[in-house]
């Protein structure tokens, strides 16, 4: 009883607009001291999220991404992108979709695509005249598109997690790769379907292409065009790590705009780095009582029970399968994808195996599902970045994202129930 109270209350203060990392360290401490465990493990979590490698990319890519905002980059990105695909209905969401992909691939962290990506394509949205809901909400859908995509590190690591199990079908890490690029596609075009039936409705003029005017928008980012180019080959030729990468894709745009465009003033950097490591603050602030939330859940054997309930009461592969489903965006609801990586694929890759469910076949199941709990409350970690990057109410972002999650709850069925999407190539 004191238990729901207290969650209750919690519920409460979240809608008269208390902090959400107060909440959620609030119900971290709560459940740790219910179970006598010394409070000190916020502490932990704390310093754990500080020496987590992939996050110290971090704040080089926020820095970068604060940057390219303050700058005039937006409007050189949406002439250029409005000069290639500006013809075509929806181009321009098309693009970003693409883009974001590709670039969450690559870092393997969507907070990081919002904030690098969407602090351009939010504002270029809202220019070419999308309304400011269909903005925000593809901006944090957008985010997580590319789990799917080599060399994805969730995509990954289930590899790993799952060789390690002996099983018996194996398969390789290179089977994975193969086997996310016709889901992740299929994401992109149900995606942008959907935007281009939206396109219509806000009467988004359509332009004729121009070649000249095409050459010159090409001009105007010569100097910001090169990066991503570099990136790619950096990272896709193992030549630097994703850390690495990072601080020079910061230093580079940050020469590049307060020197050769002279767009930012150094006494205007100092304002842009302090505002961008606020945001980074805020961030890992919000990940460390999130993994000290989940510890909770771990610790009260959630996962365990849910899984033993779904194992006992479950006969055929459909079933399951529709099960799984339901399992794994909740789990995705309350887990943050690694944790979940960790404790959930162990659990249910058996038993999916005696389903006749390929393993790779779950690895995309269980990677869509994950993408989808990165826009889910109480965990989706990509609603509370666009509310903190975008200064949102979360319940504007989340309402602005649902009917993106419903494209992509559409485009989860058909992963589920047509595994050639997945084994085609195998």
């Amino acid at each position: 009883m004191l238990t729901i109270t207290v969650v209750l209350v919690l519920i409460v203060l979240a809608l008269f607009g208390v902090p959400l990392f107060s909440i959620i360290a609030a119900g971290a401490l709560y459940g740790f001291y219910s179970a006598d465990i010394d409070l000190q493990v916020i502490g932990i979590e704390l310093y754990r999220i500080a020496e987590t490698p992939l996050l110290m990319a971090l704040p080089m890519f926020t820095f970068a991404g604060y940057i390219l905002s303050a700058s005039n980059t937006s409007q050189r990105m949406l002439n250029l992108i409005q000069a290639m695909v500006g013809w075509f209905p929806g181009g321009l969401v098309i693009f970003a979709f693409i883009a974001s992909a590709i670039f969450t691939a690559f870092t393997g962290a969507s907070g990081v695509t919002i904030v690098a990506l969407g602090a351009l394509l939010y504002p270029a949205l809202k220019k070419a005249g999308y309304t400011e809901k269909f903005s925000l909400g593809m901006v944090t859908a957008s985010g997580s598109l590319g789990l799917l995509i080599a060399p994805s590190l969730p995509l990954i690591l289930y590899g790993i997690i799952a060789q390690q199990m002996e099983l018996e079908t194996s398969f390789e890490i290179n089977d994975l790769f193969i086997a996310g690029l016709m889901p992740a596609a299929l994401m992109v075009i149900f995606l942008s379907i959907y935007s281009i039936i939206k396109n219509h409705q806000f009467k988004i003029q359509t332009e004729e292409f121009n070649k000249t005017r095409l050459a010159q928008a090409i001009w105007a980012m010569r100097w910001e065009l090169p990066m991503p180019l570099f990136l790619v080959f950096g990272i896709y030729s193992g030549y630097f790590a994703i850390s690495e990468a990072s601080a020079l894709v910061a230093l580079y745009f940050m020469f590049v705009e307060t020197v050769i465009y002279k767009e930012i003033s150094f006494l205007e950097l100092r304002k842009v780095i302090l505002e961008s490591m606020v945001m980074v603050g805020s961030i890992l602030l919000i990940l460390a009582v999130s993994l000290a939330l989940t510890n909770v859940f771990v610790d009260a054997e959630v996962p365990d029970r849910l899984f033993e309930f779904v194992k006992n009461n479950v006969d055929s592969k459909i079933e399951f399968l529709i099960v799984l489903n339901i399992f794994l965006l909740f789990v995705g609801a309350i887990l943050d994808i690694f944790s979940a990586l960790v404790i959930i694929v162990p659990l249910i890759l058996p038993v999916a195996i005696s389903f006749g469910v390929h393993p790779v076949h779950l690895g995309i199941i269980f990677l869509a599902n994950m993408q989808i709990g990165y826009l889910t409350p109480p965990v989706g970690i990509n609603l509370f970045i666009s509310s903190i990057r975008f200064k949102k109410p979360i319940a504007e972002v989340y309402n602005a994202s649902l009917p993106f999650v419903l494209v992509l709850l559409m485009v989860l069925i058909i992963i589920t129930y047509v595994p050639q999407l997945s084994l085609f190539f195998l």
